[in-house]
């Protein structure tokens, strides 16, 4: 019996060595690898940022060109939006005239309305004017003073670029003389006498008297543009009653500051359109004028060289009469004549 027992004994032995231990007496190690691998979490965000940051790098130059291109067009934008809409403007310095001034009144005698205030007056409302478009303003006199001619025209002469404008009214025995005139003499002058004459009488209930050309003192010695505008006639009962009215004054202001605000837009082509709007003036040519500034140094003179010419006659006349010195008395009366005009 034991022959027969003794090999299935060591058959169960051989075969329980090899067989697999309890689920109870495994391992740690041998539970981690039985039990089930979690599926790893999916982390699309940081693998996608990284790309997302270097696709700048794949084109380097494109990207600051376009911010250069765009930075060069708001310059221009820039530049452009800063040039005014009313053309190149020569000058932002404007020197006002006030005619008169002081002793001197203006006008004519046994005038009533002073033509030394009203010059004033106007004067100084075109200034506040003129500031407030953004000119800078010199006064030749700010206050009821007398200026000689010769400092008016050196002050308009001490700034080379500026514009010279001077505010007069105008006097006449005659009544019933009215209107408003602007006087100009070099050629450089023309398109501001054009556009501010355009605006006064455009603006005034005055007749219209024209642009003229004219030899004054402080037109002819000035060397940049200078007009003279003659605002109305004192001596005229009803041009004097505007002319004490503040509002009238206010308005003549009004108009010759917009005069020279858009004086670069005169054209010579009455039918231009567009930014040329104000047509250029014809005017009358009167350099052979004498300068009323002086007039009456010039009467003086020509009074004495009339009476001595008389003088003359008398004793050519009383020592013969015979023909020849009636031609020289014919000729003498052609002369002074000549030096009048």
């Amino acid at each position: 019996m034991r022959r027969h027992y003794l090999p299935i004994s060591l058959f169960l032995l051989a075969t329980n060595a090899f067989a697999l231990p309890a689920p109870s007496s495994l391992d740690a190690r041998e539970r981690r690898l039985n039990q089930p691998t979690p599926t790893p979490t999916p982390r699309p965000q940081i693998q996608v940022q990284p790309q997302i940051q270097a696709q700048p790098q794949t084109q380097p130059f494109t990207q600051p060109q376009t911010l250069v291109a765009t930075q060069t067009q708001t310059k221009n934008q820039s530049r452009t939006a800063n040039v005014p809409t009313e053309g190149p403007r020569p000058s932002t310095i404007v020197v006002i005239d006030a005619g008169h001034g002081g002793f001197d009144r203006g006008g004519i005698p046994r005038q009533r309305v002073p033509e030394s205030m009203m010059n004033l007056d106007v004067a100084q409302r075109l200034r506040a004017v003129l500031q407030a478009y953004g000119y800078r303003v010199v006064m030749t006199r700010d206050s009821d003073v007398f200026i000689p001619l010769g400092t008016r025209v050196a002050i308009a002469n001490s700034y080379r670029d500026a514009i010279f404008v001077c505010i007069h009214f105008n006097a006449t025995p005659r009544s019933a003389a009215s209107g408003i005139e602007t006087y100009f003499y070099s050629s450089q002058s023309l398109s501001l006498a054009s556009a501010i004459h355009y605006y006064v009488a455009g603006g005034a209930p005055s007749a219209n008297r024209g642009v003229r050309r004219r030899g004054f003192y402080v037109l002819r010695n000035t060397r940049i543009p200078a007009v003279l505008v003659e605002c109305g006639f004192l001596t005229n009962p009803t041009e004097a009653q505007y002319a004490q009215s503040s509002a009238y004054r206010q308005k003549l202001a009004e108009e010759i500051g917009r005069g020279v605000r858009e004086r670069g837009m005169v054209s010579s082509n009455r039918y231009a359109t567009g930014a040329a709007t104000v047509p250029l003036q014809p005017f009358i040519d009167q350099t052979h004028y004498r300068d009323p500034d002086l007039r009456s140094k010039r009467k003086r003179s020509s009074k004495s060289s009339k009476s001595s010419s008389s003088k003359r006659k008398k004793s050519i006349s009383s020592d013969s009469d015979s023909d020849t010195p009636k031609k020289s008395s014919k000729k003498k009366k052609s002369t002074p004549a000549k030096t009048e005009d």
